[in-house]
């Protein structure tokens, strides 16, 4: 990560260099490839993303990865956020909507411990690491390239990459997922949208997730998702 407070270098001038940066046939190839990863495994579109911007000569800072100012604050704040925003959509938001108030896809970890253990270890490199840096960081710097940095095109990028943060989630968990995952994408791509940083965030993602993964496993779903709505 880079330091906020200290300016990067420019970008490589070299043609390759330019032209990965750029929306010509490499430059949509390198994206085609990228985003193609995590069908092959996950999280490797997060990996190519890194790849990416070191071979393109694109500074750290343009996908979020800037150092914090304070790395324990940032810590702290991101496990509140993941929290509080886990514990509004399961009380308030996904009632609402009508979801069902048990997760089908994962309701095997309820009281599995080894399975549990293994599903928080994953949500570490899978949620926190990988998609953060696909959905907010990679993407919000190439739709910034291709759409710009003024308040329409910030409000533009949030809207398009929750949608397909929201989309990525429905194989597996269908059209309950898709809700959750593209109001989160909508919290979070704001804040990304005002911050550029991706510490927080991949913070709360991963107290998010691991929040939801308590509530399974201790079989607290129907208790919570009726807490306000019986």
């Amino acid at each position: 990560m880079t330091d906020a407070a200290t300016p990067a270098h420019e970008p490589d001038d070299s043609e390759f260099a330019r032209s990965l940066r750029g929306f010509g046939p490499p430059g949509i190839l390198a994206m085609l490839v990228v985003l193609a990863g995590n069908l092959v495994v996950l999280p490797l579109s997060a990996v190519l993303a890194l790849v990416w911007a070191h071979v393109s000569r694109t500074p750290w800072r343009e996908i979020g990865y800037v150092r914090p100012r304070s790395w324990a604050r940032d810590l702290v704040v991101g496990i509140a956020l993941g929290v509080a925003l886990k514990l509004v959509m399961k009380t308030v938001v996904m009632p609402l909507l009508g979801a069902p108030p048990v997760n089908p896809t994962y309701h095997y970890l309820a009281g599995n411990a080894s399975a549990a253990l293994l599903f928080a270890l994953q949500i570490v490199i899978f949620a926190g690491f990988g998609e953060e840096t696909v959905f907010r960081g990679y993407m919000f710097e190439r739709l910034g390239k291709l759409l710009g940095h003024g308040t329409g095109a910030k409000i533009a990028t949030v809207l398009l990459t929750s949608a397909l943060f929201g989309a990525a989630h429905f194989p597996d968990q269908g059209l309950p997922g898709v809700e959750q995952a593209t109001i989160v994408g909508l919290v979070y791509g704001t804040i990304f949208a005002v911050q550029g940083r991706l510490w927080m965030l991949m913070c709360a993602h991963v107290a998010f997730d691991w929040a939801a993964l308590a509530i399974i496993y201790w079989n607290l779903e129907s208790s919570v998702a009726h807490f306000f709505f019986k």
